[in-house]
Formats: C-alpha cells, structure tokens, sequence
C-alpha cells in the first residue's frame, strides 16, 4: 500500500546524511496525457526513493498545471521543496520551478529564508533577474546569502549597477556584509572601471579584517588593474602572504593591459608554474600594446597554447587594421586543426566587416554553422555586424530574428545596422520593441544609433530631442561628444545652428573639438558663416590646424563670394603646411579589395 507523501518524506530525510548528494531523476514521461513523473533519489537507493515524487499535468491548450502530491491531502515539507527547487534549478525544469513556486506561496513556506533563496537561485540560473528581484522583495528576513545571491547574478548577467545599488542596501541594512558580498562588489567595480567606489570598498573590507582572503586580494588586484591603477594592484599583490595561481596571472593581466610589458613579463619570468592563462596574458598584452612579432614568438614558444591564445593575436591584428593579416592567421588556426571557440568567430566577422570583405564574411558564416555557434549570442550579433556592414541588411535581419537569446549588444547592433543603412523606419519600430524587452533597457550606444538614424534621415528635430530627452531623464544617461554631435547635425539641417551652439555650452563640451568639428560641418551644411567662423576657431585652438577647417570655411567663403578671404586661407594652408587628403574607396573583387583614390 502506497505510503503518504510526509511518511516518505519524512523517512528520507531520516536516512539522509549532511554531505550526500541528491539527484532529481526524471521517472516517467508519458505522451499520451502530458504526465511528468518527477522523483528525488539518493545516489545507490532504489525504488524507495522513487516513491518520493510530484506529479504534475499539462493540457495540449496551455500549462494548466495541478501541482499534487502522491496522495491528495498530504502536507509537504521545507527540506523537501528545498531539493526539488535546487534540482529543478540544476536540470533546468523551468515550468516545473515555476509551479513549486507557486505551490510555495500557497503553502505558506515563501516565508521560509532557505526555501525562497533557493527560488531565487533559480530565476538567477534562467536568467530572469526580474523574477528573483520580486522573490528577493518579498522574503521578510533575507539572509547575507540571499543578498550575495543576487548581488552575484546581476553581476553575472551584467547589470554592474543594480549589483553595486544591491550591494549598498546591504551596508545600510541590519545584515553585515561578509567575504562573498565584497567579491562581488569589487567585481562590478571593476566591471564599470569605477576605481573611487573599489577604493571605498577597499576601505571598508580593511576595517573588517577581510584582506587575508585570497579571493578579496585576488578580486583586488583584478580591479585596480581594469581601472588603470597597476601601483596600489602591486601594492595589494606585495601583501598577499600565500599568492596561489591566480594571483600571479592577474598581477601578470595588471600590468600588461595596462602597456606595463616589462613588468609584466617580470613577474612572468618570477612566476613558480606559469600556466595557459599566463601566457595568454602576455600574449593579449603585447599583441595590443607591444610588437605583434613578438606576442606571435610567445604563441609558438609556449607548451599547450589554446584558443584564446590565437584569439589574442587575430583581435590584436583586427584592433590594428591589419584584418588581412588576421585572416592568414584564421586560415593558420583552422589548418593546424586548433579548436575555435565563439571569441575566434567574433574577433575575425569584426575584422571582415571593416573590410566589407562579403564573400569572406559568408565563408566565415559556414563556419560558424558547422561548429554549432552561428545561433550564440556573441557570433550571432558579430554575424549581424558583419552583413549590416556590408550592406545585407536583410540578411542581417533574418539572423537576428533567428537567434534564440539576444543580448543588449545583439540589440545594438541591429538597431546600428538599420541606422547605416539609412532604415530609418526600421531603427524605430525596433527600439520600441527593444523597450518592451524583459530585463533589457537600451544604453547610451542605443540612443546614438536612434539619433544617429534621426540625422542621417532628415526626421523632425522634435522628435530627435523627445529622443534625447527621454535618454537623460527618463533612463538618467549621460549624454557623449558623440551624441551631442548627432543633435548638432540634426539642428543644421533645420539651420538652427545658433541653437546647437549654446547646448555646446549647456553639456559641458566647450573644450571638446569633436562637437565644434561637428558644429562646423553644420554650418556649412546651412551656410552660416557667422557661427562657422566661431567654430572654426574653436577647432584650430584645441586642435591645431586641421585640413578639414580650411577646406569648410574655403568653401564657404565661395559660396559667399568673398574671394579674399579664400585666398587668405589656401594661403594658410600653404604656409602651415595643411593639404586636402585624397578621398578612397573599395570595392570586391574576386576576393580581393584594392584601395582606389577617388581623384584617379
């Protein structure tokens, strides 16, 4: 006779021990009613432990699921939806999960700090931040491993300041921050190149005595070295008294991305057993900041170079405009047979896109086909780049709606693909899609691309400003040179200039010469002279002289008729030495691009 669901509950957590391990195993799949059998079963038990199960139906028109449990009536128990919640997060059952959830709130155990951790767990490893944030709000008493919880998986989703604005509740809270909530701190610190707060987080792990953890020190040193700061990296690696591994490859990573080669390869060569990722570190540095030559000697000198090695050296090549180069080395990798991973993908579509290199961009999409990653978020949005940039932007749409999981950047460069491509209706229509978006909020490389579409299509200034509007008080984003820029063209083509002028002033970009180049160009968008003069000025004071000044005002001198002065300013020209660079272009064929000059 089958025993109640406490009975057998309450004889397995009998017979468990602390440090044995549970498995969920799927017992029973049954197509015909849509039945899933789902028992917890020690490791070595049999059908005992099988009998500890939830059982739940799903009707053809939708998930509508009766959660039971093996006798109606039967009460559950906290440990016991604490190991379905973690093995339905380890396996990945999410309607599952969903239903303990809501099985958990009508029971009454969403109270239970240990049961809703482990829920928030879950939605962290589904990667729906949202829903573990609502189960993180409503735990009455959240312990320090619920806030780590979730500190860590904004992090690891990327959202760098919820996790920092979490990680500050935590201080102002009852709840004391310990080693793991510091880590993860220090990490989105790092993340955001925010070197006063990982100073002030620094402070205050020294007051609480938690400097000896290896994995402080380590997170440290990572952060002083992503934000520039190799001297307090040094200082903080000088104080480690037991350095494992890692610290020695991120004082190695300290110094050589921050163009520190020769210490770097100092303590390299003071290193007990450098390993790959030593290597991969110098390699990465020198093939950016040093003589690419020598960063290819380290790869042929060292015992098991793997992917991310030969990445270094092709995003070293890419990042240079030596793409050609690049793609030898690609060929290179693929012909010794070396295993190419998602970031070799990515590193060679962006080189080919600054070729417009189509028929190389399509090979490399085979490619990426056969090795399974055409459908990863980092390919897929590098595939989207690639074909924008040479102008297949259909094709570049098909793959994005193709892809499975899209990421910010996925967006970005789709919405940047539309935009070049002069898709002016396109830009729109996805950006309100993009905001309806779960867990996704655009950035400010968003808006420059919807402002950058704005000024290249002519769309009413209003609409372009409601834009900008909404960026800096509605998502509270900084505003770039690079996006005043775009207003101030959008404000030439209404003639506007005078207008354009003083928001210079308003962002605090006076001393920038990008926006006064960018205003300049405005003006001779519009033909006035009288604020061109100005801008004019402003580019040979913060610039010195610039060929691209001479060639405006010349021509708009001209268009003025005031031949005098065009005279006065080839004459400038001449005597600074400033000529007028030849305009090029390019085009494929077959296979190959020569540059042109387009006065030939």
């Amino acid at each position: 006779m089958q025993r109640s669901f406490s009975e057998l509950v309450q004889k397995c957590l009998q017979n468990q021990n602390e440090n044995q391990s549970f498995v969920l195993l799927l017992r029973r799949y049954i197509h015909g009613n849509h039945v899933y059998r789902i028992s917890l079963q020690k490791e070595g038990e049999d059908e005992e432990w099988s009998n500890l199960t939830w059982a739940f139906t799903v009707n053809q028109g939708g998930y509508r699921t009766e959660i039971a449990l093996s006798e109606a009536g039967a009460k559950s128990n906290a440990n016991a939806l604490l190991h379905l919640v973690r093995a339905s997060t380890n396996l990945g059952l999410i309607p599952f999960g969903q239903q303990l959830h809501s099985y958990i709130l009508q029971s009454g155990f969403g109270s239970n700090v240990f049961v809703s951790t482990a829920l928030l767990n879950f939605y962290i490893r589904i990667d729906s931040m949202k829903d573990a944030h609502n189960v993180f709000v409503e735990m009455p008493e959240p312990s320090v491993v619920s806030w780590n919880s979730l500190i860590s998986g904004y992090v690891h989703s990327g959202q760098f300041r919820a996790a920092l604005g979490l990680f500050l509740q935590l201080e102002r809270s009852d709840i004391c921050p310990d080693a793991f909530s510091f880590t993860a701190a220090i990490t989105a610190s790092a993340k955001l190149s925010l070197l006063r707060l990982g100073e002030s987080i620094h402070c205050k792990i020294l007051k609480l005595g938690l400097e000896w953890s290896d994995v402080v020190a380590n997170c440290l040193l990572d952060m002083y070295g992503k934000c520039g700061h190799v001297i307090e990296a040094i200082r903080v690696f000088d104080n480690i008294i037991d350095k494992d591994i890692i610290s020695w490859n991120s004082m190695i990573s300290a110094c050589a991305r921050n163009r520190k080669l020769e210490q770097a390869f100092g303590y390299f060569r003071n290193m007990p057993e450098p390993d790959t990722i030593s290597y991969n570190e110098l390699i990465n540095g020198t093939a950016h900041f040093g003589n690419i030559e020598d960063a290819i000697q380290i790869l042929s000198s060292m015992p098991s170079p793997n992917s991310s090695s030969w990445n270094a050296i092709i995003t070293g090549y890419v990042n240079r405009d030596r793409s050609w180069e690049a793609l030898d080395l690609f060929t290179r990798m693929q012909a010794k047979d070396i295993e190419m991973d998602q970031f070799t993908f990515s590193s060679i579509l962006s080189g080919i896109a600054g070729l417009a290199a189509l028929k190389w961009g399509v090979l490399i999409h085979c490619c990426t086909i056969k090795y399974g990653l055409d459908k990863s978020i980092v390919v897929g949005s590098a595939l989207i780049d690639m074909y924008s940039k040479c102008g297949q932007v259909k094709n570049a749409e098909m793959l994005f709606q193709s892809l499975p999981r899209k990421n910010l950047v996925t967006w970005n460069v789709m919405i940047c693909g539309f935009a070049h491509n002069g898709n002016v209706t396109e830009v729109i229509q996805l950006f309100k899609q993009m905001k309806t978006e779960k867990d996704l909020k655009p950035d400010g490389i968003t808006f420059l691309n919807v402002l950058l579409a704005c000024s290249h299509n002519q769309v009413p200034l209003q609409v372009a400003i409601q834009y900008f509007e909404s960026m800096t008080e509605e998502y509270g984003i900084e505003p770039t040179a690079e996006h005043c820029c775009s207003m101030i063209r959008l404000m030439g083509q209404q003639g506007e200039v005078w207008r354009a002028e003083r928001m210079i002033y308003e962002l605090g970009f006076g001393s920038c010469g990008l926006v006064w180049r960018a205003l300049l160009g405005a003006c001779g968008a519009c033909g006035d002279l009288k604020v061109a003069e100005v801008a004019a000025g402003k580019v040979i004071e913060l610039e010195g002289h610039n060929e691209f000044v001479y060639v405006i005002m010349s021509n708009m001198y001209a268009c003025y008729g005031k031949w005098g002065d065009v005279c006065v300013v080839r004459k400038m020209m001449r005597d600074s030495g400033v000529r007028k660079g030849a305009g090029c272009s390019w085009i494929e064929v077959e296979n190959v691009i020569p540059a042109s000059s387009m006065l030939e």
